[in-house]
């Protein structure tokens, strides 16, 4: 597409390869092409689902960066990539979306084998600026590299990882990255913390603007250079002083994100500019969708189809029937009521981890660190040492983000931290950043440490029970991304008084030791398919259950099953921990994740992809008691 028509349509969205042809248009033709590429998001994710709110905000500020810069030598750094939609659109993959985020499918996030304008991927917040050091690095012995511009969220530069690579690259000005910092007031919800307050007073410096432009009309030419302190005495009294040009970058803003003019304008100039450059614009996140723009809570966010009419959701409630998350909730809910010293702590998952009814009720006891989640950790830490203790709310893959806070400041000081992590195991669209594969083995390891996982929404209650009543060190609770069935019965229920495992089916040739949602219907499986196996629920993944595992057979097949990485894993614990206990083990087989990293995928789709579904399961137990002596 040479040239774009004064009128775009969905079918020339469609159809872009490549975004030189950007260069051409002026001011008319780019508002008419954002009008476009916003209908084609509605209409596309309507039916897909994905990341809505992100996109819908970024619409103009990507058609501007792809016009002033040239990709793929000019090197454009998405911070998470969820916000990626219109680059992808850009650069040719309009096409696919009626497969984002399903089996091989596009991707949700940028991904560099999808495109060669994608220079760097991202799942996790923050990286963008220590990217683009890296490469400002990179750039004098690599003559494919152009300009380098990290995009990155107001929300997101609230992360430690983010402060520290601003803070090192203006240590450097002879180096110029461009940092374009995306302010629509929000992370997935609300903005915590004083980097918020502080970007509220950067954006009182239009009254500033306003001023010096009157001002300056006021004073005579030659007397104009002279005026440079009075200007910043009257800057810093209106605004305070300004963060970045204290680190050491040039700074142009706000700016209006949604105007092509001032966005343009700034680009160039920064493009043009040999310092490092802050570009500061102001959009709204979910613009165009009136839904999505009076969202406050990130029901927007991350989205499921929905009717692109009205912005109604596709999916119904169910009778009884919540999610892992929202059944986590509900119990922490009816905790506070009885426990005024408790606290429910959240690195900017109170949407995600359904946790907006609890803040309702409970404002001043959901703490909300904002994207930061070492600070989550070593604060949690902190308050349960103290006698208080608290609720982490954190996905899998976010704990990563926190390894050593769990290690230095947690275990080692056997702190009485309650870990619930959320999204364990496979996470279906979000992908292979995403995947909660790998807390099992990084946690299993840790000295004080126990890790426990439920087989239903009942026993995640029995579980939570021990947490708060029983155990006393750190404790994990993992849960996955999927729905159990509530009954109020469920806060009545016995507690466990120890780590222990249960013996679900009984059999004399095999045994299969797995955990989580998989046990119901495999136990079904056993049953009807005449299998005669024990199958045992290892609820308690550590410490390992030693009586049942002294009561093994271990003359006959054992099979283990997890829905995570094998490495570190229940697998290996079980196996480890036999030959400690002088028990000679005949057939052993582990089933998991081996050493890979999972794309994105229906979750169903990707087990029986690897092998995890309950027929393989059932197959490989067979196979293992046909082979036995």
């Amino acid at each position: 597409m040479s040239r774009m028509r004064k009128r775009t349509d969905l079918m020339d969205v469609v159809s872009i390869k490549e975004p030189s042809f950007l260069k051409d248009l002026g001011t008319e033709d780019l508002e008419s092409l954002a009008r476009e590429i916003r209908s084609f998001l509605i209409n596309s994710l309507s039916k897909t689902g994905g990341h809505f709110s992100s996109n819908m905000g970024v619409v103009e500020l990507t058609i501007a960066l792809h016009k002033v810069f040239d990709s793929p030598k000019d090197q454009l750094i998405f911070d998470v990539g969820h916000q990626g939609y219109v680059h992808k659109i850009l650069t040719g993959r309009a096409g696919a979306f009626d497969s984002l985020r399903q089996t091989d499918g596009l991707s949700g996030f940028l991904k560099r084998n999808e495109s060669v304008h994608d220079c760097y991927e991202a799942g996790h917040s923050s990286t963008s600026i220590a990217a683009a050091a890296g490469m400002l690095f990179a750039k004098p012995h690599n003559a494919d590299i152009g300009n380098i511009i990290a995009l990155i969220g107001d929300g997101s530069l609230n992360s430690g990882a983010a402060l520290e690579a601003l803070n090192f690259l203006g240590h450097y000005p002879e180096k110029n990255p461009i940092i374009i910092l995306n302010d629509n007031e929000m992370s997935i919800t609300e903005n915590v913390g004083h980097l918020s307050r502080m970007l509220t007073q950067i954006r009182m410096r239009r009254s500033y603007r306003s001023l010096r432009r009157k001002t300056s009309r006021m004073i005579p030419k030659r007397l104009r250079p002279f005026t440079s302190k009075v200007e910043k005495r009257i800057k810093g009294f209106l605004t305070g002083p300004n963060y970045f040009e204290a680190l050491g970058y040039d700074y142009y803003g706000p700016l209006d994100g949604h105007s092509f003019k001032h966005l343009i304008k700034a680009l160039e100039n920064a493009k043009r500019s040999n310092k490092p450059t802050v570009i500061h614009v102001r959009t709204k996140k979910g613009c165009g969708y009136t839904p999505s723009e009076a969202d406050k809570e990130g029901l927007w966010h991350g989205v499921k189809p929905f009717d692109a009419k009205n912005g109604a959701f596709h999916a119904k409630p169910e009778t009884n029937v919540m999610t892992y998350s929202g059944l986590t909730a509900k119990y922490l809910h009816n905790h506070a009521s009885t426990h005024p010293d408790f606290y429910v702590i959240t690195p900017a998952m109170v949407g995600g981890s359904e946790l907006n009814d609890f803040k309702k009720t409970y404002p001043d006891r959901l703490i909300d660190t904002g994207i930061a989640e070492a600070t989550s950790v070593t604060m949690g830490g902190s308050l349960a040492m103290k006698g208080v203790r608290p609720f982490l709310s954190i996905y899998s893959t976010f704990l990563q983000r926190a390894y050593d806070q769990v290690i230095h400041d947690v275990a080692r000081q056997k702190a009485g931290l309650i870990i619930g992590i959320d999204r364990a195991g496979l996470v279906g669209g979000d992908g292979e950043t995403h995947q909660g594969i790998y807390d099992i083995p990084m946690l299993s390891h840790v000295p004080n440490m126990t890790i426990a996982h439920p087989k239903d929404g009942a026993e995640l209650y029995r579980l939570l029970d021990y947490a708060f009543k029983i155990e006393s060190g750190p404790i994990a609770v993992r849960y996955p991304r999927a729905k159990d069935v509530f009954d109020a019965s469920m806060f009545t229920q016995k507690p466990l008084d120890m780590p222990s495992w249960e013996t679900l089916h009984e059999g004399s040739r095999g045994t299969i030791i797995a955990f989580g949602d998989i046990l119901k219907p495999l136990n079904e499986a056993i049953v009807s398919n005449k299998l005669d196996v024990t199958l045992i629920n290892a609820r308690f993944i550590k410490p390992l259950d030693k009586r049942m595992l002294l009561s093994l057979k271990t003359d006959k097949p054992i099979l283990t099953y997890e829905e995570s990485t094998l490495n570190g894993g229940l697998g290996q614990m079980v196996l480890s921990k036999l030959y400690q206990m002088g028990r000679r083990v005949n057939a052993f087989k582990a089933l998991g994740f081996d050493d890979t990293f999972v794309p994105h995928g229906d979750r169903e789709a990707m087990l029986k992809r690897y092998g995890l579904d309950v027929e393989s399961v059932i197959d490989a137990m067979r196979e293992m008691i046909d082979d036995a002596p």
